[in-house]
């Protein structure tokens, strides 16, 4: 784990080794070529999307449309057979497929977002927020980092693919709607057959040069506070959810310790975070009234091997036990449950990675964790796909102003992509069984990798 988010990542890490110690890729051959990657078509395609605003707004009509439209006559383009499926009103997947013509083989799907947050206060950025400028060898704008650049870079590694001649299997493009919701583009398509035919998923968020085989889960909860309505002048007649909201918040600094030294430190992921973001009870403009009800929500981030149900009930009883001393019942609700997720490193689709980082770069990547949760979260929950999450642009800069991506990391991760779905497809993981690992499932319970014929893919 970084130690500082204001540290942005500008170059290629130089790790030798994995989580567990072992040098990684060892076995892989360095013979794939690398191949010519239309670098200013890329640069090109980014900023395009950033100066759509496509912003996951709570009542939007439409998002990712524009950016829909904009990617499908690329794919028509490109001659990529594509579907474009509406899974809320303007919110579309696009999702392309691409045969090899090498063969049967292995299928791989790289996965972005072109949603984005708002920028906030635009007087505060330096910058147009969906100008697109390139300065100082940097792209500017919201969603360049997160993840535009990321959508770019996986679309023309695919290109550099396919034009350096056939492959075995196919590559599926997944631009999925929503991830910065509540993924409904990637629950979409977890539940959809072609799902089933997909053996590994690189997710093309921004992570600094760091192959991010884990990822953080997330559960968030809300805590309704039901009391008794009274006059501020006699307190004794009521009972006050503001002071039990209080008494709760500070409680969980406690269920957060027992949790930290339940689970553990991640080498990765770091500790399980209980962090209380909403107090809300009253009326500002009726500042004499203790109010009847208040809500106070819970943002936890978990670890892999955490136990979802275990740590939520563990909340609850904290939460009761505190709000009971003012006479405040509680009620939790579950409003999202996100597993912490990690592949092994030996998983022939991480392996494929770094040997494709490896083969760019000249040297070892680092491994690291997802601090949030992306699509590919979804992906291994719904329809136990593994995934990676590896892509342009510093972990911590997304979601605040100035956003930016180095512009040669743009063509530099198209390139890796390329080599590292030549590895995947051709099976240039030497076929072996990865080494042992898990990933978390929704009700914390470990499952397995590694159990099929093909090193731990799953079909």
């Amino acid at each position: 784990m970084h130690s500082s988010p204001s540290v942005v990542p500008s170059g290629p890490g130089i790790g030798a080794t994995g989580a567990g110690g072992e040098p990684q890729g060892a076995d892989l051959t360095d013979a794939v070529a690398v191949p010519p990657v239309e670098e200013a078509a890329a640069v090109a395609l980014t900023q395009a999307l950033v100066r759509l605003r496509t912003v996951n707004a709570a009542g939007a009509t439409s998002v990712e449309q524009p950016a829909a439209d904009l990617l499908s006559r690329l794919f028509t383009d490109f001659g990529w057979p594509h579907d474009v499926v509406e899974v809320a009103p303007g919110r579309p997947n696009v999702v392309a497929v691409v045969e090899g013509g090498g063969g049967t083989g292995r299928t791989l799907m790289f996965e972005g977002h072109t949603d984005v947050v708002t920028e906030g206060d635009a007087a505060v950025w330096s910058v147009d927020p969906y100008g697109a400028e390139i300065r100082d060898g940097r792209l500017w704008g919201r969603g360049a980092a997160d993840m535009k650049s990321g959508v770019a870079a996986m679309i023309y590694g695919v290109r550099a693919l396919q034009q350096a001649g056939p492959f075995p299997g196919r590559v599926v493009v997944g631009v999925l709607c929503d991830e910065e919701g509540l993924m409904l583009g990637a629950k979409a398509f977890a539940a959809s057959p072609s799902a089933a035919e997909v053996d590994g998923v690189v997710v093309c968020e921004p992570e600094g040069y760091e192959v991010c085989a884990s990822a953080r889960g997330g559960i968030r909860l809300r805590l309704g506070l039901h009391g008794v309505m009274a006059h501020g002048a006699m307190p004794q007649e009521g009972r006050n959810p503001l002071v039990a909201g209080a008494r709760v918040v500070a409680a969980l600094a406690e269920a957060e310790e027992w949790a930290a030294g339940r689970y553990g430190t991640h080498p990765h992921a770091g500790t399980v975070t209980v962090t209380p973001t909403v107090l809300r009870a009253g009326d500002p403009d009726q500042l004499n009234v203790i109010p009847g009800h208040g809500v106070l929500g819970i943002d936890v981030r978990t670890v892999p091997g955490t136990d979802h149900a275990e740590i939520v009930e563990r909340l609850r009883r904290t939460a009761v036990a505190a709000a009971a001393g003012v006479g405040v019942t509680v009620e939790l609700t579950v409003v999202d449950d996100r597993p912490a997720v990690e592949l092994a490193v030996g998983h022939p689709l991480v392996r494929s990675l770094v040997a494709g980082h490896r083969r760019v770069h000249g040297v070892e990547p680092e491994f690291g964790a997802v601090p949030g949760t992306t699509d590919g979260t979804i992906l291994t929950r719904d329809a136990g796909l593994p995934t990676v999450v590896y892509g342009p642009g510093g972990k911590w800069i997304a979601h605040q102003k100035d956003e930016y991506v180095e512009v040669r990391e743009i063509a530099e991760y198209a390139r890796v992509y390329a080599v590292a779905a030549r590895h995947f497809l051709d099976g240039s993981d030497t076929g072996s069984a990865p080494a042992s690992g898990t990933t978390s499932s929704e009700d914390g319970e470990d499952v397995e990798e590694g159990e099929s014929g093909e090193g731990g893919d799953t079909a």
